[in-house]
């Protein structure tokens, strides 16, 4: 089982239940042009003003360098390669999610920075080269050396790398492409064809014949029941 295969199995079987997919509503014409003010209101459909304030501020500011996010990038696309369907995690914008994460998140700043560092000072150190510009080769050896943690002491670098690692299948998993490659379609109803009939027989009981079409109909799932002032059911 490769790597991106690993991730999405332990998602499928632990996280995707929290994951919120946004359908489409009935009736939207995909094509029709959305006003610019509109689409950032659909964007953070459900927050506060006090909370788009906050993002407004966030997304205005700018925590990496140049240099760091190329890394991070390069890091992302490690973590979470592409598949034959689907783009790697930096394809998806994963960087810049985590960017926002260390805007959002102070306490993950300096963690987040040191261990860019760290990777560059070791990747020159044993490649002469900085992270970014190595081989994958040689920058699978160096992550090989950080991707477990000891449980009880664990170093700097690899509480780094768990961090970037937790945030990149975050990020990527809860992207419009993340969940499409989860497969997970969200709530949906189900089909109900009434009790099974060896229940009913189990407990000697029958559905009223003019009940069948009224209940069980599956053409009239969509429509309103109706009924009359005696509670009796029209439909």
């Amino acid at each position: 089982m490769d790597r991106r295969k690993s991730i999405k199995s332990i998602i499928l079987g632990g996280v995707a239940g929290g994951l919120a997919l946004n359908g489409c509503k009935p009736g939207t014409d995909s094509d029709a042009v959305v006003p610019e003010e509109a689409a950032v209101d659909e964007k953070y459909f459900g927050r506060t003003p006090e909370e788009k304030e906050q993002i407004a501020k966030l997304n205005a500011e700018q925590f990496f360098n140049e240099h760091q996010m190329e890394t991070l990038g390069v890091l992302c696309a490690l973590i979470l390669p592409a598949n034959e369907k689907y783009g790697s995690a930096t394809d998806v914008g994963v960087p810049d999610f985590i960017e926002f994460m260390a805007k959002d998140i102070p306490a993950y700043q300096t963690e987040l920075k040191g261990g860019l560092m760290w990777l560059d000072h070791k990747s020159n150190k044993d490649y002469s080269v900085e992270f970014k510009k190595a081989t994958p080769e040689q920058q699978k050896v160096i992550l090989d050396g950080i991707a477990f943690p000891d449980e009880k002491e664990p170093t700097y670098e690899q509480n780094f790398f768990s961090l970037v690692r937790n945030l990149t299948v975050t990020g990527y998993y809860t992207s419009k492409e993340g969940i499409e490659d989860l497969g997970y379609k969200g709530n949906t109803p189900n089909v109900w064809d009434g009790v099974p009939q060896d229940v009913l027989d189990k407990h000697g009981k029958s559905y009223p014949k003019e009940w069948m079409p009224k209940f069980v109909d599956q053409s009239k799932r969509n429509v309103m029941a109706e009924w009359d002032d005696d509670m009796n059911l029209i439909t």
